[in-house]
């Protein structure tokens, strides 16, 4: 049976529903671990409205002793953040995370963790529907959500697609450029297989296809597919500066010529946006530094 904080936690979730599946899936679990643990750190029969600071702060204590990220510890906070702010609480935790003790995201790596899909892996997918997603997350750099969402007709504006603010992450709108014959020719055939409709087969819920993705990825060795984005972004990056990025090449933005480094943070913009961040800095986590 759920508890109290969980039952009216939920309740808030189904009114305030959000355009991004995954956003709704992880308030979700989130909500559900800091019933759970909260009930561990001694607090139980907490309810809801009765959440206080000192239960924050005993929750990211915990988060820190089990040597989480700072990103997702980040990443709960604003979960809980929203939570405050519903119950209209919105004093109960800072609105800074260095006041809270949370260190800085640690989104340089300077790994090369791109991937390549094979057409030996794609022989492997019988799921048209599911194979045609894959492509178009190699040709755009979509994620995976927006690779089953997308609406191939609707998307296509000749030049570039748009992707609409139901389909992405954060709920925006984002514009991608068709620059090659090989962008082209996936997306018509996208267009040919969906006839209008998304990459969700008629017969199945977004959720039902998501499983088949993660399945069919851990089947053909694609890991969780993320990959495929960090192949578009080094590719976009050495088409848009000539040369490849510090995530590929191993040569730090630091020891670039002056002309190199004006055209590193010119490309740096133009993907970000392409990949839908908001935030430049994130982006490093694709092209290193």
């Amino acid at each position: 049976m759920a508890s109290n904080f969980l039952f009216e936690a939920n309740k808030l979730l189904r009114q305030h529903c959000t355009n991004s599946f995954a956003t709704k899936s992880e308030r979700f679990k989130t909500i559900r671990l800091i019933d759970r643990q909260l009930v561990e750190l001694g607090f139980k029969g907490v309810a809801l409205k009765g959440l206080k600071t000192r239960h924050v702060e005993a929750l990211i204590a915990k988060w820190q002793e089990d040597r989480l990220n700072p990103g997702t510890i980040k990443n709960r906070m604003a979960h809980v953040r929203w939570l405050s702010e519903k119950i209209n609480k919105v004093g109960l935790v800072s609105s800074s995370n260095a006041k809270l003790g949370i260190e800085n995201r640690k989104y340089i790596t300077n790994n090369n963790k791109g991937v390549t899909l094979t057409q030996m892996q794609l022989n492997l997918i019988p799921d048209q529907h599911l194979k045609m997603s894959l492509r178009l997350q190699t040709a755009f750099g979509l994620r995976r959500e927006e690779a089953m969402k997308i609406q191939p007709e609707k998307a296509d504006h000749g030049d570039h697609l748009v992707l609409d603010a139901s389909w992405c992450k954060g709920g925006r709108d984002r514009i991608i450029p068709i620059l090659t014959e090989a962008q082209r020719q996936v997306l018509n055939e996208a267009k040919q297989l969906t006839q209008g409709r998304s990459l969700i087969p008629a017969q199945r819920t977004y959720v039902q296809q998501m499983k088949r993705y993660e399945n069919t990825c851990i089947q053909i060795n694609l890991g969780k597919g993320h990959g495929l984005r960090h192949s578009y972004a080094h590719q976009r990056y050495l088409t848009l500066t000539g040369f490849d990025c510090p995530a590929v090449s191993g040569i730090r933005v630091r020891r670039l010529t002056t002309e190199q480094k004006a055209a590193d943070k010119a490309a740096r913009e133009i993907i970000t946006r392409e990949l839908g961040h908001g935030r430049i800095q994130v982006t490093a986590v694709y092209l290193g530094s």
